[in-house]
């Protein structure tokens, strides 16, 4: 029992210690972005060092995916209990996304050197898409089952098309701010509901 103690009590100081570094990382990404923001920052914030930071880690690539997948489990818990379709989910997203400007930099730029297969994050990028891919189908077959979805379309199909959308628009709103992500995604969902069987008999 006492050995079990001693176990449990480094144990849970770890993982409260790494979920702290990974709140600050956050808040200095949200800030600056991944050009702008360095270890030093992030260790300064938390009185540690940069070597006992990346003991946590293992190395700054490594850091960027944990504040990525971080990102998306708290975006997923945000919007799981507050909208209705895979399409208004993808569409919140974005718009929340322009509130952390700094993290969608970090996103496109750790995604487009995820290309590489060696690179730390490619692991991270590939399994992300594969989920999100098949999340996003099961909730467009189910309006597709409800009604709510065009049927002449394939479900898979359409859920690449939107990822493609959303991310496509973060490297525009990147370069212009005053696109509307969150508008140009809503347009793409109008796209997906079935045609007017009305307008299409008297064509």
């Amino acid at each position: 029992m006492t050995a079990e103690r001693k176990t449990r009590g480094p144990y849970r100081k770890g993982v409260e210690r790494r979920a702290q570094i990974l709140q600050t990382a956050l808040e200095v990404f949200a800030e600056h972005g991944e050009r702008g923001s360095s270890l030093k920052e992030i260790a300064e914030r938390l009185g540690m060092s940069q070597a006992g930071l990346l003991h946590y880690f293992g190395s700054r690539e490594e850091l960027f995916v944990a504040v990525l997948a971080e990102r998306d489990a708290r975006d997923t818990s945000a919007t799981r209990d507050s909208v209705a379709t895979s399409g208004e989910a993808v569409a919140r997203t974005a718009e929340h996304n322009t509130k952390t400007p700094g993290l969608v930099e970090l996103f496109v730029t750790l995604s487009a050197a995820a290309i590489d297969p060696a690179h730390p994050a490619h692991a991270y990028f590939t399994e992300r898409y594969t989920d999100l891919e098949d999340a996003v189908t099961e909730g467009l077959r189910q309006g597709q089952d409800q009604g709510t979805v065009r049927t002449d379309a394939d479900a898979r199909q359409l859920a690449r098309l939107l990822l493609a959308v959303a991310d496509g628009l973060q490297i525009r709103w990147l370069l212009d701010r005053s696109v509307d992500m969150a508008a140009a995604i809503e347009v793409f969902n109008q796209l997906c509901a079935p045609r007017d069987t009305t307008v299409r008999a008297t064509a």
